[in-house]
């Protein structure tokens, strides 16, 4: 049988093939370490979260504030009641009626004051009008959204309690004219950062438990 000529064009094409397949194959590979989470946004954010109780004087724009709700609106809901309603309070005067000694301190100074209230009762499959269980833990994790989705886009933001203290709870009622049956829940302020606060480590294994107490 004669030999086929020696064709450096096919070996050529039969290199950069094998050459594509093993690159692919390193790519797909089993990552060692943290580069799953260096590479993975969502997880850098929640890693890069902080209180931040300083900022600047700078405003946020209404595409920010809008975004920011529609962030804590995604939150999960017990039966999808969605009971969370919010409070928008960018007016300096209101702000800082709503201002105590303390914690409350900052906010005057923030961009945007985000008042985070729940509806406590809703009505049922049967048309009646009973307890809702679940709104403080669907407001909280309203909230958690709003501070990730803050974190994301550069500002700085901090979670102020307000329910179940009767005083600030009567404060925010009557400076913000909530109605009755909607209970505030927590104030955020939200803003620039105006200092360099750093997250905290909180990773404790021996708070960990598996299968088992």
């Amino acid at each position: 049988m004669q030999e086929r000529p020696y064709n450096m064009k096919h070996f050529l094409i039969i290199l950069l093939a094998a050459s594509a397949l093993l690159s692919a194959g390193c790519n797909n590979a089993p990552k060692s370490g943290n580069s799953s989470m260096e590479t993975n946004s969502t997880l850098e954010t929640i890693m890069s979260r902080k209180s931040v109780r300083s900022y600047t004087e700078q405003k946020l724009t209404d595409a920010q504030i809008e975004t920011l709700l529609k962030a804590a609106m995604a939150a999960p809901s017990g039966i999808n009641i969605q009971p969370w309603r919010f409070i928008v309070v960018t007016d300096q005067s209101i702000k800082e009626a709503l201002q105590a000694d303390g914690p409350q301190r900052m906010y005057s100074q923030c961009a945007a004051l985000f008042v985070i209230c729940g509806e406590t009762d809703f009505v049922n499959r049967n048309g009646e009008k009973v307890p809702n269980g679940n709104w403080t833990a669907d407001c909280a994790a309203a909230t958690e959204n709003l501070l990730l989705a803050a974190e994301s886009i550069g500002l700085g933001a901090v979670w102020t309690a307000c329910y179940p203290y009767e005083n600030r709870m009567d404060k925010a009622i009557e400076v913000l004219g909530i109605p009755e049956g909607v209970t505030p829940y927590c104030l955020v302020p939200v803003g620039y950062p105006a200092g360099d606060e750093q997250p905290k480590d909180k990773w404790k294994p021996e708070n960990i438990h598996y299968n088992r107490w």
